[in-house]
């Protein structure tokens, strides 16, 4: 199973490959729906990925994320940072899996 499937539990190297997926996910959920489509799942999103930027004190970008969160030693994670994270992490699958749905059948 992927490591962006199952967060709950997820270490902080899933989250770094969790972080490292969202471009690609992203583009691939979006595919050629006009802007306008996801103009508001895009805006969950970036808020997702700026409360993420903010706990990793990183720019929003999904890979200085990523390298942001490979940087901390297993030692130095706070639970509750950790925790946060695996909550933006689903809350952005969520969002993705929404994101895809909605562009698959737009009508929907």
């Amino acid at each position: 199973m992927p490591a962006w499937a199952v967060v709950s539990d997820a270490s902080p190297q899933d989250l770094s490959v969790t972080f490292r997926s969202i471009p690609r996910r992203r583009r691939e959920a979006r595919g050629d729906a006009p802007p306008d489509l996801t103009a508001t799942l895009d805006r969950q999103i970036d808020q997702q990925l700026d409360a993420a930027a903010a706990l990793m004190r990183s720019p929003a970008d999904p890979p200085l994320i990523a390298d942001a969160i490979e940087a901390v030693r297993a030692k130095d994670w706070d639970p509750s940072a950790l925790e946060s994270l695996r909550t933006i992490a689903t809350d952005l699958g969520r969002l993705l899996r929404e994101m895809q749905r909605l562009t698959a059948d737009p009508g929907a």
